[in-house]
């Protein structure tokens, strides 16, 4: 890994080099993670006029499930607790003469940007915008390989539950066993909070999972993610409890499955952001569910599960291939619930069999 860690760095400098910065400073972690591998919690890394630099607090330790940073980084440790890995980056980058610096502005502090500035007065300080962001959009085979078996993880872990016993037991015990079986597959962690939602909570979007008990006749939505070496997917479901589906539900069911069907079929090369986010808009909208939408249909994942690009109305820009996406949509009738089927995606062309489905579980409206 080593060399496409070094390459995605010198893509990174050539863009600070055009930008008239000679060094760069990352301090967003998912950031710093992607261009140096697995690393301390609050490293930052360097990219030096002379050399790039990993600044630590402490030394790294051996994370073998998670990766380890790139081996070719020279690393700094800061000689006693309590120092701050960008504020000693910076004094590094003074004392080789350099003559300004990019920052990631929209993750430094205002106290953290005072305390760079007062180590190192003469150094203009640029702002690095969102440029290791737009790198990371566009995966490579390996960050695919990555996202497809933490997909496969959150598949089992939820293919089990629902072979479980359901009724009587509460939204946040369901919540907690998923995410242990996420652990017990071979995941990092869950990707983020999984959310379980019964009766009249389902469909929401991030529901907190409560004390209510799933009855007989509920909707029951699961929203679950698996991390895995630090790539998040996610896939959500919804279900109906005991007995047969009531004719709402079925209705409202077909509903969402036709809007997020509308949604991945639209996934290519080339298309805009919003006019995926408007294939399963539409869908939704001309039922008359307009007010009841969220405010966007999917959105990427890797190392963040909220990254870019969003699939949102008024989003600018178009897909590229190897880029995975969320499509997500559903539908919350207060107080009687709803529906969301959200599946993990990859953007492919059409010469290589169109967008890959990474979540396979069945999007049939199954009867627990």
């Amino acid at each position: 890994m080593s060399e496409v860690y070094a390459a995605r760095r010198t893509r990174l400098r050539e863009r600070c080099n055009a930008g008239g910065s000679a060094a760069a400073l990352v301090s967003r972690a998912a950031n710093v993670r992607y261009l140096a591998g697995a690393t301390p919690r609050g490293a930052v890394l360097l990219l030096g006029k002379r050399e790039d630099l990993l600044v630590c607090s402490g030394p790294p330790d051996e994370r073998p499930e998670e990766g380890r940073p790139d081996e070719t980084l020279r690393v700094h440790v800061l000689p006693g607790p309590g120092g701050d890995p960008a504020v000693a980056a910076a004094g590094v980058v003074a004392a080789q003469g350099a003559d300004s610096l990019a920052v990631e502005e929209h993750h430094l502090t205002v106290a953290r940007h005072r305390a760079i500035r007062s180590v190192a007065p003469r150094l203009r300080l640029a702002d690095l915008g969102g440029a290791v962001e737009q790198l990371r959009v566009v995966k490579d085979e390996e960050e695919i390989s990555c996202l497809r078996i933490g997909a496969e993880i959150a598949d089992q872990a939820l293919g089990e539950l629902l072979e479980s016993i359901l009724v009587g037991r509460t939204e946040r015990h369901l919540a907690l066993e998923l995410e242990r079986r996420l652990v017990d597959h071979g995941a990092d962690g869950p990707a983020f909070p999984t959310s379980v939602a019964t009766g009249p909570n389902s469909g929401r979007r991030t529901h907190a999972p409560t004390d209510r008990r799933v009855e007989e006749g509920d909707f029951l939505s699961v929203c679950l993610g698996a991390t895995y070496r630090g790539y998040r997917c996610e896939i959500g479901r919804t279900f109906v409890i005991g007995t047969s589906p009531a004719d709402w539900q079925i209705d409202l069911y077909d509903l969402v499955f036709a809007a997020q069907r509308a949604g991945r079929e639209s996934l290519a090369p080339g298309a805009a952001y919003r006019d995926v986010d408007r294939a399963a808009r539409q869908v939704l909208d001309s039922a008359g569910y307009r007010e009841r939408l969220s405010p966007l249909t999917g959105h990427g994942v890797g190392l963040e599960i909220d990254e870019d690009p969003q699939l949102a109305p008024a989003a600018m820009g178009k897909l590229d291939a190897c880029v995975p996406v969320t499509v997500e949509p559903g539908v919350h009738l207060p107080g009687r619930g709803g529906v969301r089927i959200d599946d993990t995606l990859v953007v492919r062309p059409e010469a290589d069999g169109g967008p890959e489905l990474l979540t396979i579980t069945t999007k049939e409206l199954l009867a627990l």
